[in-house]
């Protein structure tokens, strides 16, 4: 039997729009993410959200389409910010969430990349790593050309992009090429395996049925075997020494619940400094979809105020 999310399971703020979510949504399939991307890229795309308010410029970074918010106005020892897009590898481009880029930037010294890293179905595991680790190393080697402070060099996503966020720092620490210095991978997808938060779970916004779909198509050939790496899968990874202080939250209904839980319960075994929020009868990316009401005011909050936190502490020297 289906382990089905009852309207009273959800927070009271959230009740009306999980129920909206789900009459919306229905059934998920790749042809729809598909459709959703394609409206996204025609209402989305370019700079037409951001106004006067910020600096706007896309640049290519090895064929991958990578946007780059600044300030109007130059700054000095700017944070830099790598920003990967949710959307279950399957969806979703980076302009649709200038809001998270606007807040960052008037709160703080810092300039966001963000690539339209490639969908899973057009090519699955490593290519989404690989496209962004190169963004990586072009910020890392391109610090003076834009004002980046060389030893703040941050990461971080929310969903999919949280899962690549915790996967691109570790295979970052692994190379030993780029050094990280924050990372904020927010309700991340970070685990192919079912755990007890994911099973036959029927939330608004991703539930088990789309997670699989997102896992299917994201690993390919590798789904369901037994040699799916560790930055496919962060969740798999068994030595969590020497990553950088990490942010995170998630919501209490959300399928990555117990994910989440063990990956900063990991993180905090390793003595690396967390920063972490559960948030009770919260489905996925509830900040977003209820960003007006009080719980998902708290969670944007919560985010930002850590955000500010780790740009004025959180620094590491590149190697």
């Amino acid at each position: 039997m289906a382990k089905k999310i009852k309207r009273k399971m959800i927070h009271k703020e959230l009740r009306t729009i999980g129920s909206l979510v789900r009459f919306f949504t229905g059934k998920p399939s790749i042809k729809k993410f598909k459709r959703s991307r394609k409206l996204q890229a025609r209402f989305f795309k370019g700079k037409n959200l951001v106004k006067k308010e910020l600096k706007y410029s896309e640049i290519y970074i090895n064929d991958t389409r990578t946007v780059v918010y600044e300030p109007i106005e130059k700054r000095e020892n700017s944070v830099g910010l790598l920003w990967l897009h949710g959307g279950g590898f399957l969806n979703g481009i980076p302009e649709a969430e200038v809001e998270y880029f606007k807040k960052f930037i008037f709160a703080t010294n810092c300039i966001v990349f963000a690539p339209d890293y490639t969908k899973s179905y057009d090519a699955p595991y490593p290519k989404a790593l690989h496209e962004s680790y190169d963004v990586l190393k072009y910020m890392k080697d391109n610090v003076d050309k834009y004002n980046i402070n060389a030893s703040q060099i941050f990461v971080a996503g929310v969903s999919a992009g949280g899962g690549l966020t915790a996967a691109l720092t570790l295979y970052a620490r692994d190379k030993g090429e780029v050094n990280v210095a924050f990372q904020m991978p927010l309700y991340p997808m970070l685990d192919d395996r079912e755990t007890e938060s994911n099973k036959d779970n029927d939330a608004p916004m991703w539930n088990t049925k789309s997670n699989i779909i997102g896992w299917k198509s994201y690993l390919g050939d590798l789904y369901n075997t037994n040699d799916i790496p560790k930055y496919a899968a962060p969740a798999r990874e068994v030595d969590y020494s020497n990553l950088p202080p990490t942010l995170t939250f998630i919501g209490g209904i959300d399928p990555f619940r117990d994910e989440t839980v063990n990956y900063v319960n990991n993180l905090r075994e390793a003595n690396v400094k967390t920063h972490f929020e559960l948030y009770d009868g919260c489905f996925h990316a509830f900040e977003v979809v209820g960003f007006w009401k009080n719980i998902g005011k708290s969670a944007i909050k919560f985010s930002l105020d850590g955000f500010v936190y780790a740009s004025k502490n959180y620094f590491k020297e590149q190697p």
